[in-house]
């Protein structure tokens, strides 16, 4: 397809995210369900043969049926419990990576398969699916779950576009700052659906408004810039010289290019950003959940802030190189140009600017809700960073902490998540026994106060429509299989078979083991990844006297490069379905993107987060494991 016939391709319509997708994390299954559940016609497809369709149609449950028979030698000829568990890690490992079955029920086969094994209790496998890291993670995203609810991301969202202006460069990093940050606390694929859209709008208003300047300036008319879509006090007077009603190459080129670079930035940024909070995607609270269950003693070495800590500084930098990247593949070496230096605002850029005026100013004022979760969203993050800093003692240290760790993270989140369910939604009447005789007094108190008692900020249909549950499960499934493994001795062989290992650089051994784990992660699940790669690394690192968390924690920031494929996570297939990319366009800037990834990456872990981890030195709490 031609450029110019890409270009005159009719607007998707904009699609609202189905409930049973919300929330999901990334599959490839999962994503093709997303473009399917879309409408999307992504890309011109060949029809299959009738035979190699039905053979498609199959491959379920030819995987189903033929993996546990294909494994069966690791129970056969071997027979050993490090053999049994690897036999189940193997299989698990094959359905997550085929989608053969759903993801959380996959994470449910160790409590199926290790009593009857014999490698662990039934009472033992099942407490592993609802630890404090699931808790964490439940009382998180009932928390973000409000913040959608009461569409307090669009509004922040909205504001700091408006404050950021409508240059093209500007609006670029607009929509990524504000999609990342959403990310840090909400679902990504929650954050995409509702960030696309305003990009699709912004992109057709200002499309719309160069087509009417054409068939005006065709007719003899001349163009003027809107009123009221004045920026800075200043609009445009740009003149347009066009041949009949068509539009240049060059200029279908460039309307091309700018829709994939404004559409790319939101899926990327909101890959990036969930890297940035330990809550903000499923691979960094696998990472918690191994430390504790691996190194019980390891002093809540990953927490919160901690986290924060490490990871936000990288954040930044990934998505200041990420921008910069797009910029440059989409629109050039020009700067001038894109960031309109010494040009004043043209009639599309104030347009774009009243687009999204318009998008904010329908939103009304805030309401007495929407403030009430701003403010326990803002006392969760403020409790969380306070809690134990990391370079001073923290509130829970001493109230709570003094002789045990009692309150941890998940203690807050929870503790928030409940007040969720207790402060009104409305200003509360008081004096609800009191009745107005008057009309005006009746009507005035229904508009200004709610009646007594009034509904609370969020109800548990609204949290059981939109939390992720598959996720919980996920995790669950992790920590099961870590401690199948130490129970049963696998993760001591493995780490004796790495030991060979200790004659290379550390810094080379994460290096590739980050490139693997970000390849292996366009096809898997970014939690199924950090759910089979972080327990073999654990035990590699104590086989060769590493610190666990200099090859731990640059491989589960790896975990969420899913940057090359749009069924590699569901925010590309979200933008995917628009139908501005190919996806040789995703695979060309996504591989660039993974190197950004691995670079910084590498660059954390060997400075900042060096000296924050102590990664120079073999910790004691590496000595024990929690077998």
């Amino acid at each position: 397809m031609s450029a110019s016939a890409d270009a005159r391709r009719p607007p998707a319509p904009r699609r609202s995210l189905p409930r049973s997708l919300n929330g999901v994390k990334k599959s490839p299954a999962g994503s093709a369900a997303l473009l399917s559940a879309l409408g999307t016609r992504a890309a011109p497809r060949q029809k299959m043969a009738p035979g190699v369709k039905a053979l498609w149609g199959l491959k379920n449950v030819m995987v189903l049926l033929s993996a546990p028979v294909l494994l069966l030698p690791l129970l056969l000829l071997i027979g050993t419990k490090e053999s049994c568990c690897a036999y189940v890690i193997a299989l698990m490992a094959v359905y997550w990576c085929t989608e053969a079955l759903p993801l959380a029920v996959t994470a449910l086969l160790p409590t199926l398969l290790f009593p009857v094994l014999g490698i662990m209790k039934s009472k033992e496998v099942c407490m592993q699916y609802l630890k404090d890291t699931n808790m964490l993670f439940v009382g998180g995203l009932i928390v973000a779950v409000a913040v959608e609810h009461w569409n307090l991301h669009k509004r922040i969202a909205l504001r700091v576009l408006l404050i950021m202006g409508v240059r093209p460069a500007l609006l670029m990093l607009g929509f990524m700052a504000v999609t990342a940050f959403l990310s840090m606390w909400i679902s990504n694929t929650a954050t995409t659906a509702m960030m696309v859209p305003i990009v699709q709008a912004v992109l057709d208003q200002m499309n719309n408004r160069e087509a009417e300047a054409l068939q005006m300036l065709s007719g003899g008319e001349e163009v003027t810039p809107l009123e009221g879509d004045k920026q800075d006090g200043k609009v445009g007077e740009e003149q347009v010289t066009v041949s009949g009603l068509g539009v240049s190459p060059e200029e279908a080129a460039d309307r091309t290019r700018m829709c994939k670079g404004f559409t790319l930035c939101v899926c990327y940024a909101a890959s990036i950003g969930g890297t940035a909070t330990l809550t903000g995607t499923g691979p960094n609270l696998v990472l918690k959940g191994q430390m504790n269950q691996l190194f019980p003693q390891n002093g809540d070495v990953i927490n919160f802030a901690s986290w924060f800590g490490f990871a936000f500084p990288n954040m930044v930098l990934m998505l200041a190189l990420a921008w910069f990247w797009l910029q440059l593949i989409f629109m050039g070496f020009n700067f001038r140009r894109t960031w309109r230096c010494g040009v004043l605002t043209s009639a599309k850029e104030a347009v774009a600017y009243r687009v999204i005026r318009e998008e904010h100013r329908r939103l009304g004022p805030m309401c007495f809700g929407e403030l009430s979760v701003l403010l326990l969203f803002s006392l969760l993050v403020l409790l969380w960073f306070t809690r134990d800093p990391g370079f001073m003692a923290g509130w829970a240290t001493h109230l709570f902490n003094a002789e045990a760790e009692y309150v941890t993270d998940a203690t807050v989140a929870i503790f928030v998540a409940v007040l969720l369910f207790i402060f009104p939604s409305k200003v509360p009447q008081l004096c609800f026994w009191k009745s107005h005789s008057t009309g005006e007094a009746r009507h005035h108190t229904a508009t200004a106060l709610s009646p007594f008692p009034c509904p609370a900020l969020l109800t548990w249909k609204v949290v059981q429509k939109k939390l992720p549950w598959n996720i919980v499960l996920l995790l669950g499934g992790g920590f099961a299989l870590a401690r199948g493994s130490e129970v049963s001795g696998l993760s001591l062989w493995l780490g004796n078979q790495m030991s060979p290992l200790h004659s290379i650089p550390p810094w080379a051994i994460a290096t590739v083991l980050c490139l693997l784990v970000a390849t292996f992660t366009e096809c898997t699940s970014n939690v199924a990844t950090a759910t089979l790669f972080l327990p073999v690394l654990a035990s590699m690192s104590q086989s060769i006297g590493v610190n666990p968390l200099y090859v731990m924690l640059p491989c589960t920031l790896s975990a969420s490069f899913a940057f090359m494929l749009p069924v590699a996570t569901p925010p590309n297939a979200i933008v995917f379905s628009y139908g501005y990319l190919q996806v040789s366009d995703m695979a060309k800037v996504g591989v660039v993107m993974n190197i950004i990834g691995l670079l910084c990456v590498t660059l954390a872990i060997n400075t900042w987060g060096r000296a924050m981890f102590h990664l120079d030195t073999f910790p004691t709490w590496a000595n024990a494991t929690g077998m």
